[in-house]
């Protein structure tokens, strides 16, 4: 265990991974003087880092099994670099401090050829059968099909490439000790006996709004394109294509019915320009040559936590969908000092998101909570 392994992982347990603060840090000191520095500084951050017991981190991945790759190890994929260089993306950037793995197969090598396949998680037959035939071609021609191991697509594109010749790479959102959904267990297990499930987060750790926001931008960096199969207009696979496009990746599209809701997106991406229509494993490996510059990215709809700051999305995501929170077990949970805590909440409070209830307890509002 060298310095730069055990400081790597600290920052990945101290701050949220993605955030464009820590990748500036590490850029300009280093992991392991960066890790230094906030052990030896103030604020709710330099706390969390003294109270963590980085030891008990470590033992408890061996126990799980798992290991804990950095950039100068021989798995890591050359391509994550590409992260540090590119434009942020609903506020996420950076390459990794770190990835949590748990496999049988080898990362950098599966994702040396490889395509993400996203798309949405209410998914039709349709979109599951095509997105199970194209991730089937995609692993007999030997390509490593990547994907975020929800419903939907995220499952059904893992699952066509079972009986293929190439595993398959799940990125997850949350700890590997506790793989979300819960109910793809098994398709976790089948993944890891032959690919890799990765993470950038260490276990313990649970999924929130913002980390799935920065596992997409994994699941664009470890492949060569990014393949859209259905989508709504309010579509998370649609940042994950945003950020195959800050990437200079290729992006690809597959058209469906003109009257369903799921294809939205990818028609959308289509008729703009930014991603190319596919219909199959055939034309999706002749766009995989890089491209010179990322084409322009349309504004997608407005939902209610668009604007929000990091903290302000933080503070919104960690309020439960019923009940109420004290701003002291908020502070807490999220390692803020509770004015700072406290004047987001009532920031929350002014864009008409929380409420104050008569415990002097904060809850989301009604029409938030449904």
């Amino acid at each position: 265990m060298s310095d730069e392994w055990l400081a790597r992982m600290g920052l990945g347990c101290v701050y949220e991974p993605g955030s464009p603060e820590i990748a500036r840090i590490v850029a300009n000191y280093g992991a392991v003087d960066a890790w230094e520095r906030l052990k030896a500084g103030s604020g709710p951050l330099s706390h969390k880092a003294r109270l963590l017991d980085l030891p008990a981190v470590v033992r408890e991945g061996e126990r799980l099994k798992l290991r804990f790759l950095i950039p100068s190890d021989e798995e890591w994929p050359p391509r994550l670099a590409d992260l540090g260089r590119c434009p942020e993306v609903s506020g996420r950037t950076g390459e990794p401090l770190g990835l949590w793995a748990r496999g049988g197969g080898r990362l950098a090598e599966l994702v040396a050829d490889s395509v993400a396949l996203v798309g949405s998680r209410a998914a039709t037959a349709y979109g599951e059968r095509t997105a199970g035939e194209i991730a089937g071609d995609l692993s007999n021609a030997g390509y490593a099909v990547v994907s975020g191991g929800a419903f939907g697509i995220d499952a059904a594109a893992p699952r066509g490439c079972h009986a293929g010749r190439t595993p398959t790479v799940a990125v997850l959102a949350g700890g590997l000790d506790s793989p979300y959904p819960p109910s793809n267990f098994q398709l976790f297990e089948r993944v890891a006996e032959r690919g890799v499930v990765v993470s950038e987060f260490a276990p313990g750790e649970h999924p929130t709004r913002l980390r799935f926001l920065g596992r997409n931008r994994l699941i664009a960096a470890l492949s060569q394109g990014t393949v859209i199969v259905e989508g709504s207009v309010r579509s998370g696979a649609r940042n994950t294509v945003s950020w195959a496009l800050a990437l200079g990746r290729p992006a690809m599209a597959v058209p469906g019915p003109v009257n369903h809701a799921n294809s939205f997106t990818p028609h959308q991406l289509i008729r703009e320009g930014e991603a190319v229509l596919v219909s199959g494993m055939v034309e999706v490996l002749e766009l995989l040559r890089p491209k010179a510059e990322p084409l322009p990215r349309p504004e997608s709809p407005r939902r209610p936590t668009d604007g929000l700051s990091e903290n302000q999305l933080r503070v919104y995501d960690a309020l439960p969908k019923s009940g109420s929170r004290s701003v002291t077990d908020l502070s807490l949970q999220l390692g803020m000092r509770i004015p700072d805590c406290l004047a987001t909440l009532r920031q929350l409070d002014e864009l008409g998101m929380v409420r104050q209830n008569m415990q002097q307890a904060w809850q989301l509002r009604r029409e938030q909570a449904a």
